[in-house]
């Protein structure tokens, strides 16, 4: 199995700002402009309000909340009224695609994402960037890969459901894919005998640091604090568009890293790093802390 750290969401050049973590810890990653989706930002739902509002105010009106959404990964069925049938699903194309091809990215493998944000203030009745935050980066929502679905234009039989989704509606285009997630995590019976009941895929509701990647009090959000088990060491390869060894620095019970500011995917071969899906199952065991 395979685990991949996919960037997804508003950024300072997708959308020109960090998501939002409310005072209460909530968040939501906000999706990328997109002027051919059919969906809006006053489309789309969270907590029972409507996104249009809040790329508003936190763009200062760069985007409305007319501007098209794309909505992509598509994880919480409450975003959107849905159609029977309807599953967590997730669309890539192009270089990134290629990528994804290239390490074998398929069925069982795990996908968490994460994106930039940041803390909101409320501020006579609307929201605006707390002045004694810092943009960072965070793990924001999960999918495991039930199957993979190319897409040439067409839609396979069964999956009308899903035409809402940008990845259906593109024309044509190389390497046009859709992820559809697994109904139930299965992480190599690591939760065997537990009872577990976690879904494939899904969102974290609300901020918390061991989901933080940016590391404290970093200066850049691509210096990141992982595990100290990240550390390529002994032969093993490291997280893809991270070769250079000089990304990576030993900081006493963690790794350091400084994060590749381009690029969509990246990859961990679980078989080298077997502590990698046990802390991804981790983080999803305990999704509501």
């Amino acid at each position: 199995m395979k685990l991949i750290l996919s960037r997804k969401g508003f950024d300072s050049s997708a959308g020109g700002v960090p998501s939002p973590i409310f005072p209460d810890d909530r968040m939501v990653a906000l999706p990328i402009p997109d002027a051919a989706s059919t969906i809006r930002y006053r489309d789309i739902a969270h907590d029972g309000a409507s996104l249009g509002d809040l790329v508003g105010q936190l763009t200062r009106g760069k985007v409305t909340p007319d501007d098209g959404a794309h909505l992509d990964p598509d994880l919480r069925p409450d975003m959107l009224p849905r159609a029977p049938g309807w599953r967590p699903i997730f669309g890539q194309a192009g270089q990134a695609q290629g990528h994804l091809r290239n390490h074998r990215v398929g069925p069982g493998d795990l996908f968490l994402f994460f994106g930039l944000f940041r803390r909101v203030e409320p501020h006579h009745g609307a929201w605006r960037w707390a002045a004694d935050s810092r943009p960072c980066h965070v793990v924001w929502g999960w999918l495991q890969v039930a199957a993979v679905l190319p897409i040439d234009g067409s839609r396979p039989p069964g999956y009308e459901w899903a035409a809402y989704h940008p990845h259906f509606r593109r024309e044509g285009g190389p390497n046009n894919v859709v992820y559809l997630a697994s109904r139930r995590l299965r992480l190599d019976g690591l939760f065997d005998g537990l009872g577990e009941t976690l879904p494939g895929a899904g969102v974290f509701p609300r901020y918390s640091p061991d989901r933080q990647l940016t590391a404290p009090q970093a200066a850049n959000t691509s210096t990141w604090r992982l595990p100290a088990w990240c550390y390529p060491e002994n032969g093993r390869r490291p997280l893809t568009y991270h070769a250079n060894r000089q990304r990576w620095r030993r900081r006493g019970a963690h790794t350091e890293l400084t994060a590749a500011a381009r690029g969509q995917e990246f990859v961990l071969d679980g078989d080298e790093y077997p502590e990698a899906l046990p802390w991804a199952g981790d983080l999803i065991r305990h999704r509501d802390r």
